[in-house]
């Protein structure tokens, strides 16, 4: 049975511990998920065409492009313009157009201002005939400046043929130091059709130097572009046409621990953020609270409008619906540590460091019911009797089938349920296609043999094996039979570990789908993970689950033992975040 501590020894030690640890710095690499996207609205998104969203430091100022249809009152094809408000809490005003010193005739879009406000830059635009005059290629990169906030834009004045080349050179980003540019451009010496670069100074009275690729981890073989650098520079989202998304083009993100580390494998933002339409040009909030965007998806004013989405940290560590004293508790062994499941303060992206400041952000939340917005299907197979287990989360009921017995008081989590290992299982309708983004699974389970299925699906494409978490035939090792789509004569294989989980033992196992790699989780650690990079998205299967059974229900397949708190995740959760899940 799972223990609970008591809250007030939790705070006890707690208080102890705020008083006396010291605080380091560290680098930030928090958790956290995206709200529900909701549009900007009149007077910001217009009957036209709003994109390209960069907001200021503080909050009060939103600069944006109109394209590909101009709002009335431009100077070009297409214009820059900023919306104003007093404050963080009132609504934006009517927005203003730059004024013909900064926009021509020509078209200028993507505007990127700087931490202070008193930089501005962008790329000048237009789909055939002249460019700006002084420019170098196709779209060049410049910058306008202005002595306070309160003064006129000065005359732009272009970067030079050292950031600039002679094709297109768009979406500038500048860092809140102002000694990083991050823009894509299709110049050679990159991995696909647009790359994303970045060219840097050593300080803001040097020239900027030549740009540098950021490399395959981040690049594809596709289209990477219009980047969006975070004020600490640790996060960079930006967009992607590279298998593993949602719509025409999708908003991703990059993460480093050190601005002098290198870039991690990009992970898509997910299905609350992306749509099945186009959703580009990212811009994050310098506080993290929020993150912008534009998007051709339903519901907006114009052909294209700027949504934004609220970052919302977790606070619910473990996953079991409730903030209290098992959460403060994962805090407190994490203290003074750069743990991302709880660095969830002072801003949801966190600060590198487990202090005062994520205690304060759970403390908020302490005691309320949290609901997960990334948990799509959990069976806490907690019931008593009956043939159904209830869903906890959505509506997704499974029905048993043979006699599973039932065992309130044989679980990790409350109770769990008894399979013969001969026609004992559970079925569910559909609840997710493994080929369309990321996902996690995971489940409790006490005993099996070599060969039996925890998890399967039904209705997979090609006739391949659907096994979501089951075990090696040979020796009872954790595997997944999960595989994308055969590439040429290249047939991918399952992915197995090196863990035996048939040894009649309490096991928390798990398989999460990044969109790139498979890994495969037991007991909180990672034991498998693909070598290789995954040139397509996992095979299809829009079939209902088995839990206990192999998708044919062969007789081998049938799973002999327990099988406790199930869930399903439609984001690849965190290392941290499964190492709470299965405390």
């Amino acid at each position: 049975m799972k223990t609970t501590k008591s809250m007030i020894r939790c705070g006890g030690m707690l208080t102890i511990l705020v008083l006396a640890l010291g605080l380091t710095a560290e680098v930030a690499n928090a958790d956290f998920v995206f709200g529900t996207p909701t549009n900007l609205g009149p007077p910001v998104n217009s009957a036209y065409a709003e994109r390209g969203p960069s907001i200021s430091a503080d909050g009060l100022q939103l600069y944006f492009q109109d394209w590909p249809n101009p709002r009335p009152g431009g100077y070009g094809n297409v214009d820059l313009w900023v919306a104003t408000r007093e404050t963080k809490d009132d609504p934006w005003g009517e927005p203003v157009n730059l004024g013909p010193t900064v926009n021509s005739s020509v078209g200028e879009v993507l505007p990127a201002i700087s931490a202070d406000g008193l930089t501005l830059y962008f790329n000048d635009y237009v789909a055939s005939g002249p460019h700006r005059p002084g420019g170098f290629g196709m779209s060049d990169l410049w910058v306008t400046t202005r002595k306070t906030k309160h003064d006129l834009w000065t005359e732009p004045v272009n970067l030079g043929p050292t950031v600039n080349s002679s094709v297109a050179d768009r979406a500038p980003s500048i860092s809140a130091d102002d000694l990083s540019l991050f823009f894509h451009s299709n110049r050679p010496g990159g991995s696909g059709g647009y790359d994303i670069w970045v060219t840097t100074r050593d300080t803001i009275d040097d020239d900027w130097g030549t740009p540098v690729n950021l490399g395959p981890i981040v690049n594809s073989s596709t289209n990477d572009y219009l980047p969006d650098i975070s004020a600490d520079g640790l996060w960079l989202f930006f967009n992607s046409s590279r298998p593993g998304g949602y719509g025409q083009d999708d908003l991703w993100v990059t993460t480093r621990d050190t601005i002098d580390d290198d870039w991690g494998t990009p992970v898509n933002l997910g299905p609350t953020v992306n749509s099945s339409a186009s959703d580009n040009s990212p811009n994050i909030s310098a506080d993290g609270s929020t993150l912008f965007f534009s998007s051709t998806r339903p519901g907006g004013e114009g052909s294209e409008d700027i949504w934004q989405a609220p970052i919302i940290p977790i606070v619910d560590f473990n996953g079991d619906g409730i903030v209290n004293a098992a959460d403060m508790f994962i805090m407190v062994d994490h203290w003074g540590e750069n743990y991302s499941l709880c660095d969830i303060g002072p801003t949801p992206l966190g600060d590198g460091i487990v202090d005062v400041q994520d205690l304060i952000i759970l403390a908020e939340h302490l005691f309320e019911d949290v609901k997960d917005p990334t948990l799509i299907a959990h069976w806490k197979l907690d019931e008593a009797e009956g043939d159904i287990a209830y869903d906890s989360i959505g509506v997704n009921d499974a029905v048993l089938t043979g006699v599973p017995s039932w065992q309130p008081e044989g679980g990790i989590v409350d109770g769990a349920l008894q399979l013969d290992g001969i026609d004992d299982y559970i079925s569910t309708d559909f609840v997710l296609d493994p080929a369309d983004g990321a996902f996690s699974v995971f489940a409790w389970i006490n005993g099996g043999t070599p060969g039996q299925v925890v998890i399967s699906q039904t209705n997979s494409i090609f006739g391949s094996d659907s096994t979501w978490l089951g075990t090696d035939p040979s020796d009872g090792k954790l595997m997944t039979g999960l595989i994308p789509p055969p590439l040429g004569r290249s047939k991918p294989l399952p992915l197995e570990s090196e863990f035996a989980i048939t040894d009649g033992q309490w096991h928390h196992i798990g398989l999460v789908w990044d969109g790139s790699y498979r890994y495969l989780y037991a007991d909180g650690v990672e034991t498998a993970k693909d070598t290789t990079l995954a040139p397509y998205p996992l095979i299809a299967s829009d079939g209902g689950l088995y839990i206990g059974a192999g998708k044919n229900l062969d007789a081998a397949s049938f799973f002999s033992g327990l099988i406790d708190d199930v869930r399903i995740y439609n984001v690849a959760l965190s290392a941290e975040k499964i190492e709470a899940l299965a405390q």
